[in-house]
């Protein structure tokens, strides 16, 4: 079996856990410091990048709920993922109730930024 190598973590990062695929391969996430106010969805999207990271997809956010949900305001975030059959929305993840919904991209809501560290399978 497998041995996961956790990645190294800067200061005021947060380990979050590894999402493997069909694979073997593995992923870790990591949560980074900072919380962005109200932004639409590209506006986020572009403040993630611009440190380093980049928005949570889905899943990843709903292991932010189910862990971490006391490093978040009671508020709405986006995820990174476009709602497949409506361009214009994206997904958010609801940090007051854990629900999971999509709207309008233009909409402004608060961001926080993970990155991925792939560990390939052995």
């Amino acid at each position: 079996m497998q041995q996961l190598q956790l990645p190294p973590l800067a200061e005021g990062e947060i380990y979050i856990g590894a999402i493997g695929d069909k694979n073997g391969d593995f992923h870790h996430v990591v949560l980074l410091p900072g919380d962005n106010d109200d932004a639409t969805f590209e506006k986020q999207l572009e403040w993630a990048k611009s440190i380093g990271g980049d928005l949570p997809n889905r899943i990843e956010q709903v292991m932010l709920w189910d862990g971490f949900r006391d490093q978040f305001k009671g508020d709405y975030y986006w995820s990174n993922e476009t709602h497949h059959r409506e361009s214009g929305w994206a997904w958010f993840q609801v940090f007051i109730n854990g629900y999971q919904d999509y709207y309008r991209k233009d909409t402004e809501f608060r961001a926080r930024a993970v990155r991925r560290t792939h560990q390939p399978h052995i």
